[in-house]
């Protein structure tokens, strides 16, 4: 973990997706990853915020969600001091929640999310009313979804994303969500 002296450019939020029940990432956790690597490779002073804790549509493992993108990252290379303590969200909302403090503490002014694409419009809605008054900089970028290639089915997935960010406008981020 940085020291909190250490000026850090800026975070790569993955957020989180699927894992087995005994830890093993989904390919849209994987690709997520992959995504944010090739971030992190262009842009070493980055440092990573992984999201995810445990729910029953995502994880039914013993360790966070995040614990097992960190495992990744680091069989990929990164030295642990490259990331940040996790964001144990269970939901998109939670992500953005709980990422925040965490931002503050390091003094980061600039947050690059890693969704899919399915994920971008509802994420972008949260993220940008969790964060509206805090001056950072956030940008996205987002995996392309494989529906050959996914565990998951992804036709369900954009049926769902379609109507939570409804749900989401019409009855506004505070009402899921108290800080």
């Amino acid at each position: 973990m940085p020291y909190m002296t250490d000026k850090i450019a800026a975070a790569i939020v993955i957020l989180g997706s699927p894992n087995t029940d005994d830890g093993q990432l989904y390919d849209v956790a994987v690709q997520r990853c992959i995504l944010a690597l090739d971030v992190y490779r262009n842009n070493r002073s980055y440092k990573f915020l992984l999201t995810g804790g445990y729910g029953a549509h995502f994880n039914n493992s013993n360790k966070p969600h995040a614990h097992y993108l960190a495992q990744y990252l680091i069989r990929s290379g990164v030295p642990k001091e490259d990331i940040l303590e996790y964001a144990e969200s269970a939901n998109s909302i939670e992500d953005a929640v709980l990422s925040q403090p965490i931002i503050e503490k390091y003094h980061i002014n600039k947050i690059i999310v890693i969704t899919s694409d399915y994920h971008f419009e509802r994420a972008n809605y949260i993220f940008e009313q969790v964060y509206k008054d805090s001056g950072i900089d956030i940008s996205f970028k987002t995996v392309q979804s494989d529906s050959s290639n996914s565990e998951l089915n992804i036709a369900d997935l954009i049926e769902h994303e379609q109507k939570a960010l409804k749900k989401l406008k019409k009855y506004g981020l505070e009402n899921y969500y108290k800080k």
